[in-house]
């Protein structure tokens, strides 16, 4: 019952990070609409990381320690820093809708480095429902750009393998120093060496700022930069980081109706199916 109950947990706080990550691609382009790409990228880990310094503050969490602060700067360069920058200039070159499905190789990106640092072993089902469900992602991208991959797409690549590599690292520190209190100590971390490029690209009035540039910046320095990576490394401790981590194949399906509903994007017959066919390899995986 109780590994029942540690089970069941690790899937609701999965799902609750998925669905809070889904909604930065949207964001993400509204921010950029009227905002510097750098500034949305960088800047989102400077507002996320004064709230995450407040909460260590309060709460007094006590310090990492010894290596735990090298694994800490490997997790900013992957999530606080490499993802967040090279997806906001990808949003800059393409619609969030064909960078969510890019994205969803991140589970695949995410099993593979959890297999290498936690030496986690997934059953071949798993791995043949996330290999198909992750070709099919790189098919759609290539037929939505002419067969050929554009720049968005090696910006997404990037920023694929950095979110991978933070996720599945984050996840095993979490074990060490709590799942909150990791992506805190990561954003505290890399908040000094960010502040002269995100000074260097704000905007000299906010006022000027639309409220939909400003909202979908809010959004990804609070959820998507803080709040999501609490219950997620929740989850990827919790139920292990391949196991949960191939939740996130179905992000692109909510992020595709998000930039429909947000961003007014024309949906594809081409997205939809794509992510119809990720979202049963995300099924057949869980048997």
């Amino acid at each position: 019952m109780k590994s029942f109950s540690i089970h069941s947990q690790s899937i609701v706080f999965g799902l609750l990070g998925v669905i809070g990550f889904s909604l930065t691609l949207p964001a993400t382009r509204m921010a950029v609409a009227e905002l510097d790409p750098t500034f949305v990228g960088l800047g989102r880990a400077i507002v996320a990381a004064v709230i995450a310094g407040l909460v260590l503050a309060i709460t007094r969490s006590r310090k990492p320690v010894g290596n735990q602060w090298y694994r800490l700067g490997g997790i900013a360069m992957g999530v606080v820093i490499g993802f967040p920058l090279f997806s906001t200039w990808a949003m800059t070159t393409v619609p969030a809708a064909h960078g969510a499905v890019v994205v969803g190789l991140i589970p695949l990106c995410t099993a593979l480095f959890g297999a290498w640092l936690s030496k986690e072993r997934p059953r071949p089902l798993f791995w043949a429902s996330t290999i198909v469900g992750s070709l099919t992602i790189v098919f759609f991208s290539l037929s939505t750009g002419d067969y050929s991959f554009q720049t968005g797409d090696f910006l997404l690549l990037g920023a694929v393998i950095a979110a991978g590599f933070g996720y599945a690292e984050g996840a095993r520190l979490s074990k060490e120093l709590g799942a909150w209190q990791t992506i805190s100590w990561a954003l505290v971390l890399s908040a000094p060496i960010l502040l002269y490029p995100v000074f260097k690209t704000m905007p000299h009035s906010l006022s000027n700022v639309s409220w939909q540039s400003l909202t979908g910046f809010i959004y990804v320095s609070v959820v998507s930069m803080f709040l999501a990576f609490v219950v997620w490394y929740k989850g990827l401790a919790l139920g292990g980081i391949a196991r949960i981590g191939q939740l996130q194949l179905i992000q692109p399906f909510l992020t595709i109706f998000a930039a429909l509903i947000l961003l007014d994007e024309p949906l594809s017959w081409q997205e939809l199916l794509a992510a119809m066919i990720v979202i049963a390899c995300v099924l057949i995986g869980r048997k």
